[in-house]
């Protein structure tokens, strides 16, 4: 019914990210039925979604800019410059070289970027990837300006996750 299925949502009504207007949000029902560990992993991978996107949204910022990396990228004489962006560069880049690009981003994903999510020590929060190697002054903030931090970082990445899917519409919609 709807009266039990209201109580386990109203758990992470007080979590990070949850803000006005919408609130807790959860259209697809995710976290019905979920308990902190369900609702932590799929932060993780939120965060981690967002990360990407934002890197995605620069790439494409960058490059539709002017901005390229100098020499080339194959055998071939293929120069950077010559790589159209989004979809498009699937079609200039070799199969080995998208292979490559595959490899690493597994050899990141498997071995470089983990937490607790996936295996490493416990971190701070899901989608801390300091694996106590990196800190860049983190421990130095208040526990008001971490929050406030990944609050940003969190709502960055919702944005960069709607910017990039809408840059890849635009794209294939011409």
């Amino acid at each position: 019914t709807a009266a039990t299925r209201a109580v386990p949502l109203k758990a992470f009504e007080s979590e990070l990210g949850v803000q006005p207007p919408l609130g807790f949000w959860d259209p697809l029902g995710l976290l019905a039925d979920a308990d902190q560990e369900k609702f932590d992993r799929l932060r993780y991978v939120e965060i981690k979604h967002g990360r990407i996107c934002m890197l995605a949204v620069l790439g494409q910022i960058t490059t539709k800019a002017g901005i390229f990396l100098p020499g080339t990228i194959d055998y071939a004489g293929t120069k950077f410059s010559d790589v159209p962006t989004g979809f498009g560069a699937f079609s200039t880049i070799s199969t080995a070289g998208i292979a490559q690009i595959v490899a690493f981003i597994g050899f990141l994903e498997l071995v470089v970027m983990k937490d607790s999510a996936n295996g490493a020590a416990p971190g701070e929060f899901p989608g801390d990837f300091r694996n106590g190697a990196l800190d860049f002054g983190w421990d130095t903030f208040s526990e008001e300006e971490k929050a406030f931090k990944r609050g940003v970082e969190l709502n960055n990445g919702r944005a960069a996750q709607m910017g990039i899917l809408a840059l890849m519409v635009h794209e294939e919609l011409g």
